[in-house]
């Protein structure tokens, strides 16, 4: 990693990542024991202890990348979609309570991230290579909203 000429940019970018993490935790973890448990979820479901680690780091991440590139540039408006789409995926699929229309939500998302690692590979490869772990998660998070959706008709 190149040395931080800038902490609160850094700091700022982490938490404004994890924020969005942590709102969309509200309506997720009061669904979590109740409607969540209930529903019909395929075999390759991981234990629901696995998700909350899995997103502290990919926020993390995310934040990392967007310092990098917001210390050199303005940031790309793909990364802020990608972010309400992210945010907003927690809202429909827990809040909402409606697969169907998250699975849309989270097939749009995979390309805004998909978008955001490509303007931001053109500006610090790091930045770029720092978001994969993200798109390949939201990859197995889509085929498991899908599976959801067909499995709770």
């Amino acid at each position: 990693m190149p040395k931080v000429k800038n902490w609160p940019l850094l700091i700022f970018s982490i938490l404004l990542c994890e924020g969005a993490g942590i709102l969309g935790s509200f309506f997720t973890v009061s669904s979590i024991p109740t409607w969540y448990a209930a529903l019909n979820k395929p075999a390759f479901s991981p234990p629901n202890f696995i998700f909350g680690p899995v997103w502290t780091l990919l926020y993390l991440l995310m934040g990392v990348s967007l310092y990098l590139v917001w210390q050199k540039k303005r940031v790309p408006p793909a990364f802020w979609v990608q972010l309400i789409l992210n945010f907003s995926w927690s809202i429909i699929f827990f809040g909402l309570k409606n697969p169907a229309l998250a699975f849309v939500n989270i097939v749009a998302l995979w390309i805004a991230i998909f978008l955001t690692i490509k303007s931001f590979y053109k500006i610090n490869k790091l930045a770029g290579n720092l978001l994969i772990p993200y798109l390949l998660w939201v990859t197995f998070a889509s085929f498991l909203n899908l599976s959801i959706v067909i499995l709770n008709p």
